[in-house]
């Protein structure tokens, strides 16, 4: 079934719920759980559980801002449709360059770094380069085929990132030292907020895989139904992941912060199992970078189609696969050449603080898109009135008051440099049709 945006909507709820977990579930979950039991010990359970509050709240006003606008676009187009051009732009340059190209480069460089564990040519410099090359190249290539092979490739990968960890929380339970998940004392809210702060990034990513909603079949209930799905799942993945690895490392886990699912793995399968979770890793970051190129070229496009980004080209769709692939090859082409460069730490401050707004963006969006006559009673509507778009609301505020006066003044320098270019853009009419 061909969209009005020449877009066909082929992917089903496993798809779309597969999309959600590869990009959430990235390359975070082997390394934060040592941060968790160095700041709540065998009490770190109680940081997930507050996570997982946190985004569920968040992710029911995703849920019905998707079910509501069902065109491509995802975070962006709810803003954009609820509150106008202005902050639709500023949404679509937040998620593009604030979030996603940085977080592509960082992860593909971490990748590069993973497989120099094993294969120290990669890092070669010019190796590195070629190794980048062919990557976004390769994913360029599966995405402008169509969609149908781009959410083929997260299926696969999504199996096969989740198979090692399943792997180790099945043969790990069997291991595991009940003693070292007694509490020895319940931590204060002040440092379950912290360290749920950091943890927090573990759960983010769903954004953008709402960016395929002009391609999903039946969107009004497949993508609800997606949201939940994926994250009761990331949820009871996470849980078990830091139960198992603190019931068999115990207080030591925290002095194994680069790596401690390998050092898991390693006393509980010998050193094949350091293999195994570099292995996973890897195939977890490839994930990660095959999810966010189906993604964010369709954020481009979207915003192209409207306009907001005056770049015509962006929302040409391929007359043969049916996909943006302009946009498509500008994504993987900067992707490339930020993982090239690799100059981007300061404006990897950015990056959280950008989600936090656009998440801000939709849970004001959801209040708006109820007040609008054409308002559809069929969609899905959160129960219980405003109150969880509103507690959303409140909890995202919270994060954003722990962020320091320096980032802070960073993402003050942003909005204005992004309403500048957006005011330069009006006057010269270029977001007009030609």
């Amino acid at each position: 079934m061909s969209t009005e945006e020449g877009l066909k909507r082929d992917i089903g709820l496993w798809g779309f719920t597969s999309n959600i977990i590869n990009i959430v579930i990235g390359s975070g979950i082997f390394v934060l759980p040592a941060f968790v039991s160095e700041g709540l010990g065998s009490a770190g359970i109680l940081a997930y559980l507050f996570c997982g509050f946190l985004i569920t709240i968040i992710m029911l006003c995703f849920a019905e801002a998707g079910s509501k606008v069902t065109i491509t676009g995802g975070a962006y187009a709810y803003i954009e449709v609820a509150f106008g051009k202005y902050f639709g732009f500023l949404a679509t340059n937040m998620l593009i360059f604030g979030t996603s190209l940085m977080a592509t480069a960082a992860v593909a460089n971490a990748l590069a770094n993973t497989l120099a564990y094993l294969f120290p040519l990669f890092n070669e410099t010019l190796f590195r380069i070629s190794f980048f090359i062919v990557l976004f190249s390769g994913l360029a290539t599966i995405n402008v085929i169509g969609v149908k092979k781009g959410i083929a490739l997260i299926k696969f990968t999504t199996i096969a990132k989740l198979t090692p960890l399943l792997l180790l929380i099945i043969w790990g339970s069997t291991q595991i030292a009940f003693e070292n998940l007694l509490w020895k004392q319940t931590p204060a809210l002040n440092d379950i907020g912290k360290i749920s702060l950091i943890l927090f990034f573990a759960f983010q990513g769903a954004e953008s895989s709402l960016s395929v909603g002009g391609e999903v079949k039946n969107p009004k209930k497949t993508v609800p139904k997606g949201i939940m799905l994926s994250f009761l799942i990331i949820l009871l993945i996470y849980i078990a992941i830091q139960l198992v690895s603190q019931g068999i490392l115990g207080d030591s886990f925290s002095t194994y912060k680069s790596a401690p699912l390998a050092e898991v793995a390693k006393r509980i399968m010998g050193p094949v199992g350091i293999t195994i979770m570099i292995a996973g890793a890897a195939i977890s970051m490839f994930g990660y970078l095959s999810s966010d190129t189906l993604n964010m070229p369709r954020v481009l496009f979207r915003s192209s189609m409207d306009r907001v980004i005056p770049i015509k080209p962006l929302s040409v769709v391929h007359p043969k696969f049916a996909t943006p692939y302009i946009s498509v090859l500008v994504f993987t082409s900067l992707g490339c050449f930020f993982s090239i460069t690799g100059e981007f730490k300061q404006l990897a401050i950015f990056s959280s603080s950008s989600v936090l707004l656009v998440y801000l963006g939709v849970a004001f969006s959801v209040i708006k898109l109820r007040q609008r006559k054409d308002d559809d009673s069929n969609t899905f509507k959160i129960p219980g009135g405003y109150i969880i778009p509103i507690l959303s609301i409140i909890t995202i505020l919270w994060f954003l008051s722990n962020l320091t006066p320096q980032e802070m003044l960073g993402i003050l320098i942003m909005i204005s440099v992004l309403s500048t270019i957006y005011l330069g853009i009006r006057y010269f009419k270029l977001d007009k049709q030609n």
